[in-house]
């Protein structure tokens, strides 16, 4: 028998192993996205301005109203009911006895700190201290004028309970004439309490 020789096993072709270089199907696009479109920014995250500045307004209007009803006011009231002024000889001065009615208004009992008058005229404005309560005698011998329709004198810690309402005189010192005074614009009675930040003015 001839001898038979086994034909070698076919080697099936090499797959190619590289990149696919058919042609995909086609595939829809989507919408275009803009990169420089950012979605962090004040423009899409804020309202409008107008919006903004309406809000605004409308938060400054509130928070005037709030400070102007919370203002500091005056704890008590009154009236300045009585003036009477008398030249000092020699001097280019007047004193004055100011009487007034004072009411207190304030939940407290209201401490008087300090006393002052001011008067305005032509040439300005000038504001004296109160002279204190024990010259007050001797202000009245030397100047009875002074004493007509006065009252007890007010001084410094003299308290009013709260409600209560007293008639007080205070005489006070003005480097201006006697002439230059009674031309006056206005005259006031300044009675500074303690802790309170606003003074009561009585003026006439």
């Amino acid at each position: 028998m001839p001898d038979q020789t086994p034909k070698p096993a076919s080697v099936p072709p090499a797959t190619p192993t590289g990149p696919a270089t058919s042609t995909p199907p086609s595939v829809k696009r989507g919408p275009t996205i803009r990169i420089g479109d950012e979605f962090g920014t004040a423009k899409r995250n804020l309202p409008p301005v107008k919006v903004l500045l309406i809000a605004l307004a409308g938060v400054l209007v509130i928070a005037g109203v709030v400070a102007f009803l919370q203002r500091p006011k005056p704890q008590a009231a009154g009236s300045l009911d009585n003036v009477t002024a008398v030249q000092i000889p020699n001097q280019t001065a007047s004193l004055v006895a100011l009487t007034f009615t004072l009411r207190s208004s304030g939940e407290r009992p209201l401490w008087v700190h300090s006393i002052q008058a001011r008067v305005a005229t032509s040439s300005g404005e000038q504001t004296s201290d109160a002279v204190s309560a024990v010259d007050f005698d001797r202000y009245y011998q030397a100047f009875p004028t002074l004493k007509e329709n006065a009252q007890p004198a007010l001084a410094p810690e003299d308290k009013l309970q709260p409600g209560q309402e007293l008639k007080r005189t205070v005489i006070v010192s003005f480097p201006v004439t006697l002439d230059e005074f009674n031309q006056r614009k206005a005259v006031s009675v300044i009675i500074q309490p303690y802790d309170q930040p606003v003074p009561v003015l009585l003026t006439k």
